[in-house]
């Protein structure tokens, strides 16, 4: 596990659902499922600014700096900068670097860097959605620069538009992202498949409101798996998010604890082991958070820690079956 407490130092003054709680939440959910003792702490190293300019604009990194330097403000309506939330990101968009390099030197099997700010919404020009910069990306686009093959999953209740703007056209990428609709951002349609050379790497799942566990099994079963397994990547990177919880105050999904275990388990064997990094994004309520982290984690390790029940039935599988049928998945 890549973490650091100077994640915390990223705040503001009034209340805002991306707080340093969450992390707190997280850290406290590992310790309650048991999994201390299967985890190895590694600290996180800033990205560069050659880390960076693989994902994103220079004029984006100057208008960071310049708010930075005056002591932080607000980057968009719901996005800001603290004193700290700089150094805090790139500690954030480096954590995933450490990680692949702990995991190719055989310290651990599948690495989880917990992290903030979060970072699926940052587009190769906006930093947005309570990301600065895109934390994921950053380590696919150094992946990818060794020439290495990336599977991306996003399994946050709110599209990773970020990831999938910087990979869009990219063949050497492929993004999943399994996601409520309509909500913010606005993207994610299932006819947003990639362009040129990327054209059929993006996956898009708009789920709608109220789809629970066996709605997202489903995906992973008839969609997902079938479309990452003919892929075949080197690597596979996480978009953890966790606010698909039927108790999140930002998102309508119905999922519990329990799915976040299955989705999990099920996710991190698409590769072989040391090649699964999961990331921190999203979950803004603490106890769900806390709860959702822990069953996930213990999972990817091979402890049954589940607060919660698996959730049952729930809308959406006609979206998943249309999204087989546009990437031709034969079932």
């Amino acid at each position: 596990m890549v973490t650091d407490e100077r994640f915390l130092d990223h705040r503001r003054e009034r209340s805002h659902p991306e707080c340093p709680a969450r992390l707190q939440a997280v850290w406290s959910g590992m310790e309650a499922a048991g999994v201390a003792d299967a985890i190895i702490g590694r600290e996180p190293t800033p990205s560069t600014d050659a880390d960076l300019l693989r994902c994103h604009s220079p004029a984006q990194l100057e208008k960071l700096e310049k708010l930075h330097a005056v002591g932080g403000g607000q980057v968009d309506i719901d996005t800001y900068m603290g004193a700290g939330s700089w150094e805090a990101a790139r500690l954030a968009s480096g954590a995933g670097l450490v990680a692949a390099t702990a995991l190719r030197e055989a310290e651990a099997d599948v690495a989880f860097c917990a992290v903030r700010p979060p970072g699926h919404h940052a587009t190769s020009a906006t930093s947005m959605g309570f990301c600065l910069v895109n934390n994921l990306a950053v380590t696919a686009a150094a992946l990818v620069a060794t020439g290495e093959r990336v599977a991306v999953v996003d399994i946050d209740a709110h599209h990773g538009n970020g990831t999938q703007d910087i990979f869009y056209d990219d063949n050497r990428v492929m993004f999943v992202s399994i996601h409520q609709w309509p909500l913010y951002p606005g993207t994610g349609r299932i006819d947003e498949i990639g362009e040129g050379e990327g054209k059929g790497t993006t996956l898009n799942l708009p789920l709608p409101v109220g789809s629970a566990g066996d709605t997202y099994r489903y995906a992973l079963d008839a969609t997902v798996i079938p479309v990452i397994e003919r892929f075949d990547p080197d690597w596979l990177l996480v978009s953890a998010g966790f606010d698909g919880h039927r108790l999140d105050p930002l998102s309508n999904l119905g999922l519990t604890s329990g799915d976040f275990a299955d989705m999990s388990a099920r996710i991190v064997r698409l590769v072989p082991p040391r090649r699964c990094i999961l990331f921190l994004e999203g979950g803004y309520d603490l106890g769900a958070l806390s709860d959702s982290v822990g069953a996930a984690l213990a999972a990817v390790v091979g402890v049954d820690h589940r607060p919660e029940p698996s959730s049952g039935a729930g809308p959406g599988s006609d979206v998943v079956d249309e999204a087989a049928r546009i990437h031709g998945v034969n079932r």
